[in-house]
C-alpha cells in the first residue's frame, strides 16, 4: 500500500473487470518463456509452464488471474507485461487527481472504461 501511495500521483489505477482482464490477455497476453516474449495462441504453450501448477488452458489463466488465486504468484511471473496503445481521444487534465477531474489516482470501477480505450 505504501509503494502505491507513492506511485500515486503518475499512475492510475483500479480493479478491473472479469471481461476488462479476459480482454487484456486474449488480445495483450504474451508468455514469459524461458526468458522469451511469446504470444499466447495455443493453450499447449500455458500447459507446458504451468501444467504442473493446475492451469492448463487459457480460461483456468483468467480465472486465477481474475480472482488472485492460490497460483496467482506463478501465473503473474508467466504473462509478459502488457503493452497498452495511447487512449483513443486523448486524455486532458493529466496534472490533477482524477477526483479533481484529472487523471491519475484511483478510479475504482472507471478504468474499465480506461482500459478498453487503450486496448
Amino acid at each position: 500500500i505504501n509503494m502505491l501511495r507513492l506511485a500515486g500521483e503518475y499512475v492510475t489505477y483500479g480493479p478491473p473487470n472479469l471481461k476488462t482482464v479476459r480482454e487484456l490477455i486474449y488480445k495483450r497476453g504474451f508468455a514469459n518463456v524461458k526468458k522469451q516474449r511469446m504470444p499466447l495462441t495455443d493453450n499447449k504453450i500455458i500447459s507446458d509452464a504451468l501444467g504442473e501448477h493446475g492451469i492448463t488452458c487459457m480460461e483456468d489463466l483468467i480465472h486465477e488471474i481474475y480472482t488472485v488465486g492460490p497460483k496467482f504468484r506463478e501465473c503473474n511471473r508467466f504473462l509478459w507485461p502488457f503493452k497498452m496503445s495511447c487512449a483513443k481521444g486523448g486524455m486532458s487534465k493529466k496534472r490533477l487527481h482524477f477526483i479533481e477531474g484529472g487523471q491519475y489516482g484511483d478510479r475504482e470501477e472507471l478504468i474499465n472504461s480506461l482500459v478498453r480505450k487503450m486496448n
